[in-house]
């Protein structure tokens, strides 16, 4: 074999494994979005309940990825990433088990604090290994490797739900976490060991996060992608209800219209590493977030005075969650540029801000459950937006 065999190599099996701790998260949100309303009759809870196992699960990842990302800086890459590995699958177990909604809520908290460790730590080793416009390409080819959960979590959730109860979906995921688990263990090598001359205590983490938060680059490309994800968050906690239970598709039928949404971002993900063969990051960036802001308003008109019916909803859900294939690993890539003292806390703060508003996207639209496609529309054109307007006002 060649080196350049063995570099190719080398990267695949890098991205699948990376690909697929990522994907612990979509697929604890993406497969059990079949089973909710079931979920919900066998709980004897509301949609409101409901829809909160999705909210704090949002907010577990964004505590718990402020807490891994100073961890995985001081400690090294997979220590910490193995340890996550375990507390989700635990958790997950736990889901399955759960005897009611609160019971629920809880485990899926804890999922959460779990699944990020996935999601922190590859964005931190991609940024160990590559620059920042090679990271951008590595990151959307991850995006292809991610992108399959989207797609296929609610087609084998509705699937699992035609023969089994919605429990045995957690006992799947937990079992896909086990062997992702020791694939990582076996073939996911460190790309930042231990430092011990590091100093972590709660002051230095808040000092870090402090100038994160103050550095004007950084949050202008952070909060583009957070507002990006925060739109998509708001989806995927209306879109049960508002696909099956207003314009009555079948648990199967929703499960092909999440996995035809999914493709979009997958696609344009790849369109995107092509596109930086020509282009700079910004530039792509830019055209991208106009497209996510122009489809945001664009469902909100739709929504508000009911154009198009179910097809007025779908398409420009699709058209904005596929500019989030060139948002997402674009900005993430310009955020951290500079941050490679501190990738891992600088990946953390990134999905904490980006699940932050995952949460509270989520929370609002149970709150909004009386009108769920308005509400979703509203919520989406203002996260699409205001992530626009934050990459032009404060990125100079």
């Amino acid at each position: 074999m060649t080196d350049n065999s063995r570099a190719t190599t080398s990267l695949w099996r890098l991205t699948l494994i990376l690909g697929a701790l990522s994907a612990f998260t979509p697929l604890a949100v993406d497969m059990y979005l079949p089973g909710l309303p079931a979920l919900e009759r066998t709980l004897q809870t509301d949609s409101g309940g409901v829809q909160r196992t999705l909210s704090v699960f949002f907010l577990g990842l964004a505590i718990g990825q402020l807490i891994l990302g100073p961890l995985s800086d001081r400690y090294g890459r997979r220590g910490p990433l193995l340890v996550g590995n375990l507390l989700y699958i635990g958790a997950s177990v736990a889901c399955a088990l759960a005897p009611n909604i609160d019971s629920l809520i809880a485990a899926r908290f804890v999922q959460a604090l779990g699944s990020c460790a996935g999601m922190v730590i590859s964005r931190a080793m991609v940024r160990d290994l590559f620059e920042p416009r090679e990271g951008a390409r590595v990151m959307s080819l991850l995006m292809l490797v991610t992108g399959v959960a989207p797609i296929l979590a609610p087609l084998i959730g509705g699937a699992v739900l035609a023969v089994f109860d919605w429990q045995a979906i957690f006992w799947l995921i937990a079992a896909f976490a086990m062997l992702v688990m020791i694939a990582a263990r076996l073939w996911l090598n460190e790309t930042r060991g231990p430092q011990p001359d590091m100093r972590l205590t709660l002051g230095s983490a808040l000092r870090v996060y402090a100038e994160l938060l103050t550095t004007r680059r950084y949050m202008g490309y952070a909060l583009a992608s957070g507002f990006g994800l925060g739109g998509l968050f708001s989806y995927i906690a209306a879109s049960p209800f508002v696909f099956i239970d207003l314009y009555q598709l079948s648990p199967q039928a929703f499960g092909w219209v999440f996995g035809i949404n999914a493709v979009g971002i997958i696609g344009f993900s790849q369109v995107n590493r092509a596109l930086l063969r020509r282009f700079t990051l910004d530039e792509v960036l830019i055209v991208a977030l106009f497209a996510m802001a122009a489809a945001g308003l664009l469902l909100l008109v739709c929504t508000a005075f009911s154009i198009g019916g179910i097809w007025g909803v779908w398409i420009p859900l699709f058209l904005y969650i596929t500019s989030l294939g060139a948002v997402l690993p674009n900005a993430a890539a310009s955020a951290m540029a500079t941050e490679a003292h501190r990738a891992g806390s600088a990946a953390a703060l990134i999905g904490t801000l980006q699940f932050g508003l995952g949460a509270g996207t989520s929370g609002l639209v149970s709150l909004l459950h009386a009108s769920p496609a308005l509400g979703m529309g509203v919520i989406v054109a203002v996260c699409g937006c205001t992530g626009l307007v934050a990459r032009l006002v404060l990125v100079r």
